[in-house]
């Protein structure tokens, strides 16, 4: 794999979480109700990231955790083991979810997060905050808030590391040799 170019430094991927958790806020007329998850691997620092950027920003906490999807793919043969879906989830019941995720391309991983939460419950609502949406989708869905818009073709991959877990905050866009 080759990189091509860099998308978003970590300043500018400061300022798209400062901005959607601004429009979180607004859109949810404040943040009561609200429950950030984010979408293991990288959702889940984001989502940290976001519940304390709207801390900051309406003197509230905002709880958020993550969540593991892999038994909800759609990609795997294997029936669903609930059992190992954390019981956090069981607390959600007219809670304003908002799901976390560093990249949008398919909708498929976003689906099947959203299966996850309705096997325990019914949330009031469910929002998706993504930093970068690609494009390409499978599925009928869409983002409500989204740090930057990158079309790409199938070819290339966008690679986001966050200091969390890669010790550096950096998205890269990248083409299959």
């Amino acid at each position: 794999m080759k990189i091509k170019t860099t998308l978003l430094d970590s300043k500018a991927i400061d300022r798209a979480l400062t901005r959607i958790s601004h429009e979180i806020v607004e859109k949810n007329k404040g943040v009561d109700r609200l429950y950030l998850l984010g979408i293991k691997t990288r959702g889940f620092p984001l989502a940290a990231r976001l519940s304390e950027k709207i801390k900051n920003i309406e003197n509230q906490s905002i709880p958020y955790a993550e969540i593991d999807i892999t038994n909800y793919r759609d990609d795997l043969n294997d029936k669903k083991n609930i059992s190992e879906i954390p019981s956090l989830l069981l607390d959600l019941k007219d809670k304003k979810v908002i799901l976390v995720d560093d990249v949008l391309y398919t909708g498929r991983t976003v689906r099947a997060a959203m299966d996850a939460v309705m096997d325990f419950g019914r949330p009031a609502s469910i929002q998706l905050a993504v930093l970068i949406d690609r494009g390409h989708r499978e599925l009928p869905i869409r983002a409500d808030f989204v740090g930057k818009n990158i079309p790409t073709s199938r070819s290339e991959k966008v690679i986001v590391k966050v200091v969390e877990i890669d010790g550096e905050d950096v998205v890269l866009l990248a083409e299959y040799e």
